[in-house]
């Protein structure tokens, strides 16, 4: 393997995604092993909306209701793929507030992405996940996307303008025009230089084994 290897990840996710959230802990690990081998990553974050609109839910399940029950089921099944099961279905149940929509925390990952570059992105991802896959709360709320904010070392009233800022929007619609183009019609997605596709939360060792048999395709002559 040639020692200065580049390999770029494109990782196309939603904040509302459970599955998402099983296999970032995967991703990380597999560039810092990949680093450790003397490979150069460049992760690269990517939005992506399975429910953009307000309304989303009920056209998709036919009510708020129906569509927080189904959600749940696959919570269920997420935190079973989840190597720490973190994934709080049963404190979800018990909320009052509607299931949420994307665009929100999307928008508030753009924003610490304008103020904190890739890593502020994915650290922010991370942490608004926890918000609403473990802690459970509404990330709709500006004042949770907010306080999730200022907990990953963001100024509040800064981080508010770049989220309510026209390019926050613009850098979303390019993210989900570009997922469009690969022709990505779920998450978690990744896209390996830019020329292979890996979906699913798949288990660490196949994620691994998907990984090598990739570079071993492009030191093929």
């Amino acid at each position: 393997m040639a020692e200065q290897e580049e390999i770029s990840i494109l990782f196309f996710h939603d904040v509302l995604c459970a599955w998402c959230y099983a296999l970032t802990p995967r991703v990380h690990r597999l560039v810092e092993e990949l680093k450790e081998e003397g490979t150069t990553i460049q992760l690269e974050h990517r939005s992506f909306a399975l429910a953009p609109n307000p309304d989303s839910i009920a056209q998709m399940f036919g009510s708020p209701q129906a569509g927080k029950q189904e959600i749940l089921h696959h919570w269920e099944a997420a935190n079973r793929n989840d190597d720490a099961h973190r994934i709080r279905a049963d404190i979800e149940a018990t909320r009052d507030f509607p299931y949420p929509y994307s665009t929100p925390a999307l928008l508030a990952c753009q924003a610490a992405e304008i103020l904190g570059g890739e890593e502020g992105h994915g650290r922010y991802f991370d942490r608004v996940q926890y918000a609403h896959l473990t802690e459970c709360e509404d990330v709709t709320d500006e004042a949770v996307l907010l306080r999730c904010a200022a907990e990953c070392g963001f100024d509040r009233d800064t981080f508010a303008q770049a989220m309510r800022s026209p390019e926050a929007r613009q850098r979303l619609e390019a993210d989900l025009a570009e997922a469009s183009a690969y022709g990505i019609q779920a998450v978690p997605s990744l896209v390996i230089n830019h020329q292979y596709l890996l979906q699913g939360a798949q288990p660490y060792d196949q994620l691994k084994r998907a990984f090598e048999q990739i570079r071993r395709k492009q030191v093929t002559p």
